[in-house]
């Protein structure tokens, strides 16, 4: 793990817990007022923020090392955009859709999740490409 990993560990958090925060409480924040028994109180939700805290650490941490393990002699915006693409595959639409068959969430909503959620992976997996890229790359 070299000063890359820990840089891009950093900023992955960084960006999953900012975009995160605009996506969800700022994009959606109608669609999710309108499904307010589904979720905590706020002050409830406010206790919890260590627990998203250390969530969003685990996530850059993780997503910078599988990056890390995939780099290959591409261009680094075509290996951010790759991999982007195939965490939101992995990660994004199957996570909404599988809450969507348990829970009444509307369809307007899950597909926003989708989109959302979906552009912000892509912007953070291209962050890290970016960071991991070849110094003599331009």
């Amino acid at each position: 793990m070299d000063k890359r990993f820990w840089i891009a560990g950093v900023v992955a958090s960084f960006l999953f817990f900012a975009l995160g925060f605009l996506v969800h409480g700022v994009i959606l924040t109608n669609d999710y007022m309108q499904l307010k028994s589904l979720f905590r109180p706020e002050e409830g939700m406010m206790t919890y923020m260590p627990v998203m805290i250390i969530a969003h650490i685990i996530m850059g941490f993780s997503f910078a090392w599988v990056y890390s393990r995939g780099v290959s002699g591409a261009a680094w915006t075509m290996q951010g955009l790759r991999f982007g693409i195939a965490a939101v595959l992995l990660i994004t639409v199957p996570w909404y859709l599988i809450y969507f068959s348990i829970q009444p969430w509307p369809a307007s909503t899950v597909a926003k999740q989708i989109v959302f959620d979906g552009i912000s992976l892509i912007i953070t997996a291209l962050v890290v490409a970016f960071i991991y890229k070849p110094s003599e790359s331009k």
